[in-house]
């Protein structure tokens, strides 16, 4: 947990409450409160302050709002991580990413199952309605905090054994890539809002823009896999650097 001493301007024509987010701003840009450290508390700082928890709350709200801070319920407020950058180009498994980034990765899956094509998944796989596929939806952590839902289906036929394998010691790039190198690859971006399913799964509220990539592969002109990716925006973006060929 942090220091709780915070050290206010004492500046009369600055609101209370202005005064305590400079200070935790000032913490933060300093390095005195490093990404992913825990501070104190609304009660703790306010009883340090002398101030009421609604003074010591807009601050707070304004800078988890601002992105400095990330507040996860029912463990309490700390100092947020940098966005991490998602490839656009290149098939990076998120494992990947977030562990180069020296943080740990884990996987929650959600469901895993044989579903029938409805229109949507028809056309994305290019199959006939009513096709069966693989479908699993799953949740992956950075550190114990979601950062990305996965929604994925998958062409039975060209990876049969999808559907046994265990998605919490192997991500679904990393296993798809082993069997079939893809020889396309589609990606699309939109802005969402989220609804309850996907603010509850990311631990965000549903006011917070979400950052949703769609993703094809193909292996021999028949599409392998889509997934739908979707990230908070407060914790990722989306980009990527490549060199235009000739």
């Amino acid at each position: 947990m942090s220091k709780l001493e915070l050290v206010l301007s004492g500046n009369q024509s600055t609101p209370m409450y202005q005064q305590v987010k400079d200070a935790i701003s000032d913490k933060i840009s300093t390095g005195e409160w490093l990404p992913g450290q825990m501070i104190p508390s609304e009660n703790q700082l306010a009883e340090s302050l002398c101030m009421s928890r609604m003074t010591i709350n807009r601050p707070l709200r304004e800078l988890t709002a601002e992105g400095l801070l990330r507040r996860v319920h029912g463990l309490g407020t700390f100092v947020a991580e940098p966005a991490r950058r998602a490839h656009l180009i290149e098939l990076v498994s998120i494992s990947q990413e977030i562990r180069t980034q020296g943080k740990e990765h884990k996987a929650v899956v959600l469901s895993q199952k044989v579903v029938n094509a409805d229109q949507d998944m028809s056309e994305r796989m290019q199959l006939v309605l009513g096709a069966k596929l693989f479908k699993v939806e799953l949740v992956h952590y950075q550190d114990d905090v979601p950062i990305q839902l996965e929604t994925r289906v998958v062409n039975p036929s060209l990876v049969p054994g999808f559907i046994d394998i265990d998605f919490t010691t192997v991500t679904t790039t990393d296993y798809l890539i082993s069997q079939i190198s893809p020889e396309e690859l589609e990606h699309v971006v939109k802005a969402i809002m989220p609804d309850k399913f996907i603010a509850k799964q990311l631990d965000i509220s549903m006011s917070e823009p979400c950052l949703k990539l769609l993703r094809r592969t193909w292996k021999n002109k028949q599409v392998v896999t889509a997934a739908d990716l979707i990230y908070p925006s407060s914790r990722y973006d989306l980009g990527d650097r490549y060199s235009p060929a000739s």
